[in-house]
């Protein structure tokens, strides 16, 4: 039990809580900041009395005894397996085990660490096909609304835990026993019930206990899947998801933890190199981030991403980003990153970007005869023909055409680089990602 309740304080620290994105680096050794966690305690709260960042404190709600996590992380030292559970449904989730990995191997030398998409390798039908499935329902919004409506109920998963367990439990308990981990920690919404209940008879069987961990990579909203009464802890980045797991299946307070969603140790350290975007020092250090990744430094660059398999209708946004900084004059940069959409990667080093304008300037038409038909077809009132009026001089108005580069990344591993680099990120809205963008003070634009 007690090896447990340490555990669980280490895995509280690795993970960024609202307070401070320093405690995912070791910022905080640096700066010296008064870290607790209380034992048994939940929800976290942030004490600011002077303001200042080495002021910043973060306390549980229980005073029974408190144990400083940095101390804890020096002291305790024996190597760890640490068994992750995830699946290729985009980037955020294997993002979000690596970067806790990296920080168990940092603060536990020797540590070893493994990444099991158990659908695909034990799962029966349709489990096993899940990744197809997503990338699928990615590339049509529509059908991916409607799927996850259907799905987000009670009576579906009560349905699909029972189906998982009958015929897919005991391949999966062989699967974690296999590994031997001193822990296993969940970071996707279809591997909780199941693997919860192998594990717990494993821990049966061998007769000790295998703690099991979930942590929650969205941020407003989440999948009733995401959530289990009886896991060691459950870490959720909000207090909505806070009320759900206690709303929707009753989790003890004391098994919740209130805390921040999971960046990559990268981040940390790209953002303690940065300081402040806007302070000349770090301009200087973007603009250095730019040439050593061959993109020129005098151009503001735009990164455009679409999650890890490279969706959400990116090459359109990429033909409209294009058109629209062309026309307006301005010199910049677009890097996509494609992930692993090689036919996007390749679409776009080989596209036509002067029939990309031609067809920019066919809609424009278009546009054009729906604001004249809108005016002839009913009077407008005052405010709108003033907005028709200036849509029309804007579209009519000349502009020297702006140098516009676009480049095509696949699946990259230097996003931390990648985001201090830029200037502006437009990217759908994965909660990872937004976290990551905002701990190196990237601005966002969000797309569907």
């Amino acid at each position: 039990m007690r090896s447990m309740m340490k555990f669980c304080q280490l895995l509280l620290l690795l993970i960024p809580t609202s307070a401070s994105f320093s405690l995912a680096s070791n910022q905080c050794k640096s700066c010296n900041p008064s870290v607790f966690l209380t034992r048994g305690g939940s929800q976290l709260t942030k004490d600011r009395s002077s303001g200042t960042k080495d002021s910043t404190k973060l306390h549980a709600s229980d005073t029974a005894s408190t144990v400083s996590l940095y101390e804890h992380a020096s002291t305790e030292s024996r190597p760890l397996r640490v068994l992750f559970l995830s699946a290729d449904t985009g980037g955020g989730h294997r993002a979000s085990a690596e970067s806790l990995a990296k920080q168990f191997l940092l603060q536990f030398p020797g540590s070893t660490y493994e990444l099991a998409d158990l659908w695909t390798d034990h799962g029966v039908l349709p489990y096993r096909t899940l990744v197809n499935s997503y990338k699928h329902l990615s590339a049509h919004p529509k059908q991916w609304r409607l799927f996850y409506w259907l799905s987000n109920n009670k009576l579906n998963e009560l349905w699909t835990n029972t189906h998982s367990t009958i015929f897919c439990g005991k391949a999966i308990r062989e699967r974690i026993k296999s590994f031997e981990p001193d822990v296993v920690v969940s970071v996707h919404p279809t591997m909780n019930f199941c693997p919860l209940r192998q594990t717990r008879k494993i821990s049966k069987e061998l007769g000790k206990h295998i703690p099991f961990f979930t942590v929650v990579t969205d941020l407003g909203s989440a999948h009733i899947t995401w959530f289990e009464k009886n896991p060691d802890k459950l870490y959720v980045a909000s207090d909505r998801l806070y009320k759900c797991a206690r709303r929707w299946k009753g989790t003890p307070e004391e098994n919740l933890v209130l805390t921040g969603l999971p960046i990559r140790h990268g981040f940390a350290v790209e953002a303690e190199k940065l300081g402040d975007r806007t302070t000349e020092a770090g301009k200087a250090y973007q603009k250095k981030m730019k040439k050593s990744l061959g993109i020129e430094s005098s151009k503001p660059m735009v990164l455009v991403m679409g999650g890890g398999e490279g969706v959400g209708s990116l090459s359109e946004i990429v033909d409209k980003l294009y058109a629209k900084l062309t026309k307006q004059g301005v010199d910049a940069t677009i890097c996509v990153v494609c992930g692993r959409n090689e036919k996007l990667k390749e679409s776009l080093e080989t596209r036509d970007w002067e029939g990309v304008m031609k067809d920019d300037e066919a809609k424009k038409g278009k546009k054009k005869r729906l604001l004249k038909f809108l005016k002839r077809k009913k009077k407008p009132s005052r405010q709108m023909e003033q907005s028709m009026k200036r849509a029309e001089e804007a579209a009519d108005e000349p502009h020297a055409n702006g140098n516009v580069d676009v480049v095509g990344l696949g699946f990259i591993t230097n996003m931390p680089e990648y985001m201090v680099a830029a200037d502006v990120l437009v990217t759908k809205a994965g909660p990872g990602t937004i976290a990551e963008a905002a701990s190196v003070g990237l601005p966002c634009m969000l797309t569907r």
